[in-house]
C-alpha cells in the first residue's frame, strides 16, 4: 500500500468575484488561505485519487479537464478521480451562480494547480499504513428546515417564532476518518468526512476557507501535514442551531471537529494492505415540471433569499435550459479504500439521501462526498418538496424533479453493492 499526499496554495487575488450569495459580491480581504489538496492511494498497481478544493462548487467540465491533465500526467486513470468542492461559500467565481458570472481566468489557474499538487502527491507516494474511524458530534451540524404550523417549512426558521413547530428532518451526526501513515508511525494525511454547510463570510467581501479551513490547519497543527475535507449530503444542515438561535463560528465549527477526528484517529487500527477501487455511473435525471406559480415564485411555501428580482431575472435562461436539454446528466462515482466506500453525489444532497445510502450499503461502510463531481443543484426529498422552504423553491440551483434524489441513491447502492 502507498500513499501521497499534497496541497497548494489557490487562494484568488483580492477584486475577485465571489459566490455562494447570489448576488454580485466582490472580494476585498483575505482571511485565510483557500487551498486544493490531492491524495493518491495505490495498491497492486491499482491507483485512486481525490481532489478537495475550497469552494462552492466544481463544473462537469472543469472535473473532465482536470481528470484529463491527471490522467496524462499523472498516470491515475480519469474515471478513478474524485473532485469535490467543500461547498465554502466564501470563495472565488469559479461557476456562474445567480448573476455572478464565472472567473475564466481563476478557474485555468486552478485546474493548474490541481495537476500541480497531483504530481506532487504522487511524486510523495510511499508505503503506507491504513487506518478508519468515526465518531458522533451532534453539536455542530444542524438540521435548517423548521415545519410551520400551517404545515409549510422555513429554511432557517427558529424557534422564537410562535409558528414554528418542529425540525423537519435529521442530521448526519458522523465525523468519519480515513488516515494514512508511514509503517513505522510518521502521519502523512487523512480524509474526513462530516455533513454541514459551511457559509462563514459567505455574504462579505471576505475570501475565507470557512470552518473546514480551520479544521483542516488545526490537525496541520497537531501533526496532519495535509487533510482533505469531504462534505456530506448537507443541502438541508447548516451550522446555525435553530433551537438556541446561536450559530456555530467557523473556529468554534473547525477546532471541535478536528478534536473529533483526533479521538477517531486515537482508535485506529492500521493495516498495510488496503484494496482500491473504482466504479462510475452516468444517470439522466428528470427536471421538475414547471408551473407558472413556480416561475412567479407563489407556490405553496416559496421562499426566496436575498432578492426575489434576482429570481426573476434568471428565469428565461433557466426555462430555456430546461425546454431545450430535457434531462439532466449526472455522475455518481464510488471510489473503493478496504471496505470504506466514498459515494459522489454531485449535487446539494439532502441529509436523508445520504443516510439512506450509509443504511442500504451496510454491511460496507458508506460515505457520501456532496458536491462531487459536477454540480446539479439542490436535491430535496419528495416530502420536502410538499412543504417548500428555500431548497425547492424553482430557481437555477434548484431545478430538479423530485424523483431525482432516490435515482442519486440507487445508483450509489448499486455501485457499493458490486463490492460485496
Amino acid at each position: 500500500m502507498k500513499a501521497g499526499f499534497a496541497e497548494v496554495d489557490i487562494t484568488p487575488p483580492v477584486g475577485t468575484l465571489k459566490i455562494g450569495w447570489l448576488k454580485k459580491i466582490v472580494s476585498d480581504k483575505v482571511l485565510d488561505p483557500l487551498c486544493a489538496r490531492v491524495a493518491v492511494f495505490e495498491q497492486g498497481g491499482a491507483r485512486v485519487a481525490f481532489v478537495q478544493l475550497d469552494t462552492l462548487s466544481i463544473r462537469w467540465s472543469q472535473v473532465r479537464e482536470m481528470r484529463s491533465r491527471l490522467e496524462r500526467v499523472c498516470k491515475i486513470p480519469a474515471g478513478h478521480v474524485m473532485v469535490a468542492a467543500t461547498h465554502n461559500h466564501a470563495g472565488p467565481a469559479v461557476a456562474g451562480t445567480g448573476e455572478v458570472p464565472r472567473d475564466e481566468s481563476y478557474v485555468e489557474s486552478m485546474i493548474a494547480s490541481v495537476v500541480k499538487a497531483g504530481q506532487l502527491a504522487v511524486k510523495g507516494l510511499v508505503d503506507a499504513e491504513i487506518g478508519f474511524g468515526s465518531v458522533f458530534e451532534f453539536d455542530v451540524g444542524y438540521n435548517r428546515r423548521i415545519v410551520m404550523r400551517d404545515g409549510t417549512v422555513r429554511t432557517h426558521g427558529h424557534f422564537k417564532d410562535p409558528l414554528a413547530l418542529c425540525v423537519e428532518g435529521p442530521v448526519d451526526p458522523e465525523v468519519a476518518v480515513l488516515a494514512a501513515r508511514t509503517p513505522d508511525g510518521r502521519p502523512l494525511g487523512c480524509l474526513v468526512n462530516f455533513t454541514c454547510h459551511p457559509t462563514h463570510h459567505g455574504g462579505s467581501g471576505e475570501l475565507s476557507a470557512g470552518y473546514p479551513g480551520v479544521l483542516i490547519r488545526t490537525l496541520q497543527a497537531r501533526g496532519w501535514p495535509v487533510t482533505l475535507f469531504l462534505n456530506g449530503a448537507c443541502g438541508n444542515i447548516h451550522h446555525n442551531n435553530p433551537m438556541l438561535g446561536v450559530e456555530k463560528t467557523k473556529e468554534e465549527a473547525g477546532t471541535r471537529l478536528a478534536e473529533d477526528a483526533l479521538k477517531a484517529i486515537a482508535g485506529m487500527a492500521f493495516n498495510p494492505t488496503w484494496p482500491v477501487t473504482a466504479a462510475t455511473e452516468t444517470l439522466s435525471l428528470p427536471y421538475r415540471p414547471v408551473s407558472p406559480e413556480a416561475v412567479a415564485g407563489t407556490v405553496r411555501g416559496a421562499q426566496r433569499f436575498i432578492d426575489p428580482a434576482i429570481y426573476d431575472r434568471g428565469m428565461p435562461a433557466l426555462l430555456k435550459r430546461i425546454e431545450t436539454r430535457r434531462m439532466q446528466p449526472a455522475e455518481v462515482q464510488v471510489l473503493s479504500i478496504g471496505e470504506i466506500d466514498f459515494a459522489s453525489i454531485p449535487a446539494e444532497y439532502f441529509v436523508e439521501f445520504g443516510l439512506r445510502i450509509k443504511e442500504q450499503a451496510h454491511p460496507r461502510h458508506a460515505l457520501v462526498v456532496s458536491h462531487a463531481n459536477g454540480m446539479i443543484g439542490y436535491v430535496p426529498t419528495p416530502g420536502a418538496f410538499k412543504r417548500g422552504g428555500y431548497e425547492t423553491t424553482f430557481a437555477a440551483s434548484s431545478r430538479m424533479a423530485p424523483e431525482a434524489g432516490d435515482m442519486l441513491a440507487d445508483a450509489a447502492v448499486r455501485l457499493i453493492g458490486r463490492k460485496r
